[in-house]
């Protein structure tokens, strides 16, 4: 007789005291006291809290005046100044506080973080100086800088164990993506429309589906949490996707340096080749712009590829990107779901109904009531000058978070156990797949909305 007898996970968790000891609760608590005080910073005058911001600095070529006028560039040597090292100490005292605070309240010995993360965060300075110069700034950004660096720790003098208990990857990002959520605003929909939802809306979600089947039933990967961290990274817009969608699924931490790797490698291609393709192609501005703000993966590589296209292909870019990333909390909890309910919903294992919600990130409503809140209430209180003040201030300290994340990454990353997840090369073929999968749907969305052929073109100011 077949034994039917089935095995209830039970959920983890779900008490109160989850809400200040959980790292995915003390990350939305951490996220909203840096927007709280940078905005207070901003509104009330204080000019005290804004993090130290490294200017684009050069020190073999020589900036035009134009640029050094502009106050966004300067030399190195004019930025080390009192100021720049008062910044310095207050940014790692915030930090090193508030994170701090966290690791403490989730049990662990403050005595071995605070040494452990100091040398982080000496770390992460370097990582700005670097991606600050002037040539290495203009073709790679930061997020590259930091996994290069961290990956070169680990895999040739390894990472000492007293440094370990500071690399905390993802406490960083969730906390970085809490206060990313205040800039994500839903406003950035009404200015492309219909334009933007079609290309960023509809092609991500079928890219997925596609990634999934194509993984799961093709290439025959076992490990599905990375197949579904990967699959929402190639979509949706790298690191910060596949952070979320891999807490949502329980990814483990290989999972995500894998995915992470991945996603920046082909990045860095895309951000360098793809707007040559597009001007030898003669794709206009617009439909250009989409594109790559549709398959591009990092923000900050869709920008710098944009402009190469031109100040139109830029918007389009920057705006078909920005309304992408609205997706990143919906992905993570249809994920929640799908994971509890089919996944590991087995007939040797079953999963209640409150496992949705003990596994679902719970960082994502933090960003959610962050994007609602800026969007529909504080910022039109304040007004547009306000407001972009503030988020420049919270721009800094998302980026020291992001910066502190992907060295993390990198710390915690070896190329040798990377190489044992790639399954006979199945994970790469994955990547590679879904990714020209998702260029020519990208495209062919792009055609249709904006050739002018079937709709009128939209105009941006």
């Amino acid at each position: 007789m077949k034994n039917t007898s089935t095995t209830a996970v039970k959920p983890k968790g779900g008490n109160w005291s989850d809400l200040w000891k959980k790292e995915d609760w003390l990350a939305v608590w951490i996220g909203f006291i840096i927007i709280t005080l940078g905005s207070l910073d901003v509104i009330l005058g204080w000019d005290f809290f804004a993090a130290l911001k490294f200017k684009t600095w050069a020190l073999w070529e020589t900036l035009t005046p134009e640029q050094l006028e502009s106050g966004k560039f300067a030399t190195l040597g004019s930025q080390l100044n009192g100021a720049f090292f008062g910044k310095l100490l207050l940014t790692g005292a915030v930090l090193c506080l508030l994170f701090g605070a966290g690791v403490k309240l989730m049990g662990e010995k403050l005595g071995k973080f605070i040494p452990a993360f100091l040398a982080l965060y000496f770390i992460a300075i370097i990582v700005r100086l670097i991606s600050a110069e002037y040539t290495l700034n203009h073709y790679l950004e930061w997020a590259f800088w930091a996994l290069f660096v961290g990956l070169l720790i680990s895999n040739t003098i390894k990472v000492p164990d007293w440094l370990k208990p500071a690399v905390k990857t993802e406490f960083y990002i969730k906390t970085g993506l809490v206060v990313m959520g205040f800039s994500v605003l839903f406003s950035n929909i009404a200015k492309f429309g219909l334009y933007g939802l079609g290309i960023a809306w509809i092609v991500t979600p079928v890219v997925i589906l596609f990634m999934w089947q194509f993984g799961i039933r093709v290439l025959k990967i076992d490990n599905k949490p990375l197949v579904m961290t990967l699959a929402s990274a190639t979509s949706v817009c790298g690191t910060s996707a596949a952070i979320a969608t891999g807490a949502a699924c329980k990814a483990k931490k290989e999972d995500l340096s894998m995915a992470v790797s991945i996603s920046i490698i082909f990045t860095i291609l895309m951000m360098v080749f793809e707007p040559m393709i597009i001007k030898a192609l003669g794709m206009s501005a617009l439909m250009g712009g989409s594109l790559i703000g549709g398959t591009v993966d990092s923000t900050g590589a869709v920008v710098v590829a944009g402009t190469a296209l031109g100040p139109e292909a830029q918007q389009a870019a920057v705006l078909v990107k920005s309304i992408q990333n609205i997706l990143i909390g919906f992905i993570a909890f249809f994920v929640a779901v799908f994971f509890a309910t089919r996944v590991d919903n087995t007939e040797k294992r079953t999963v209640r109904a409150n496992e949705i919600w003990v596994r679902f990130p719970k960082f994502i409503i933090g960003f959610f009531v962050a994007s609602l809140v800026a969007s529909f209430i504080f910022l039109p209180a304040v007004g547009g000058d306000e407001g972009g003040a503030i988020n420049k201030v919270l721009d800094q300290y998302k980026n020291w978070a992001f910066v502190l994340a992907f060295t993390s990454i990198g710390l915690d990353t070896n190329f040798k156990e990377i190489w044992k997840q790639m399954q006979g090369g199945k994970v790469l073929w994955l990547y590679v797949v879904g990714q020209v999968f998702n260029i020519l749907l990208t495209l062919f969305a792009g055609w249709f909305l904006l050739s002018g052929k079937i709709f009128p073109i939209p105009v941006l100011n």
